[in-house]
């Protein structure tokens, strides 16, 4: 047996379950630091959140569960006005996490379609980004309904550019044009048929947007009857794909 190969000695009768006042304190010091890690990682670099509803289908399906990068568009202190400088500005097509102005306690998740001082109108379910059609490759339509007006979506007759239309009256197909003001943000889910978004509760302000959704970590087919969906259904497909 070499000396590498020599188990060490057996520790003496009632000793050997000890914990000196010295590892004691190494051990709280390590579950501190955890801790304190934790909290900081959590706070400005990298969050986990699940994805509920179907507003993002294709592009995140209900039963995803993301990473989400809180870095990359900076982050306020918690308790303080300090906020973290931002890598970037949110940018066009981006799938980010934010406050919406009517539930601010709560995270949403929807793709950005205008940014500041862009003018925005839908014909006939397309989108038009200062007066061009922008190709939406994300963008999935499958209601068999038809268009439908509803009353929600009168908020966007304080931003509207065209004067000659006095008794405007948007619907979930046909809306605008409208100018996103400063430090404010248009959304929209990638299912635009069956979407919570701006156009019914407005734009989005720059500091409620909590950051970019990096990567999908776990997901299951949260739908399924059968026992155990979230061991049995796994989506391993989706398991560590990119969101983009």
């Amino acid at each position: 047996m070499t000396e590498l190969d020599t188990p060490p000695p057996a520790p003496a009768p009632g000793r050997g379950t000890d914990l000196s006042p010295r590892s004691a304190l190494r051990l709280a010091s390590s579950i501190l630091l955890a801790a304190v890690v934790f909290v900081v990682v959590r706070t400005f670099v990298v969050e986990a959140y699940r994805i509920p509803t179907g507003s993002m289908e294709n592009t995140l399906l209900v039963g995803d569960f993301l990473l989400v990068n809180k870095a990359i568009y900076g982050t306020r202190v918690p308790g303080t006005d300090f906020r973290v400088a931002a890598y970037r500005e949110p940018a066009l097509g981006d799938v980010v996490v934010f406050h919406p102005p009517h539930e601010p306690e709560r995270n949403y998740v929807k793709r950005v379609v205008g940014v500041p001082n862009d003018t925005l109108e839908m014909r006939d379910k397309r989108l038009y980004r200062n007066g061009v059609r922008v190709e939406e490759r994300w963008a999935r339509h499958d209601d068999g309904r038809g268009d439908s007006v509803h009353p929600d979506m009168r908020w966007q007759s304080g931003y509207l550019i065209a004067s000659h239309r006095p008794k405007y009256q948007p619907t979930r197909d046909n809306w605008g044009p409208i100018v996103v003001p400063p430090e404010r943000y248009f959304v929209l889910g990638d299912n635009r048929d069956n979407s919570e978004d701006s156009r019914y509760w407005g734009f989005v302000e720059r500091e409620e947007i909590r950051g970019q959704p990096w990567r999908v970590y776990y997901s299951f087919a949260s739908s399924a009857t059968s026992a155990l969906p979230w061991l049995r259904r796994v989506r391993w497909d989706r398991v560590g794909s990119a969101i983009r």
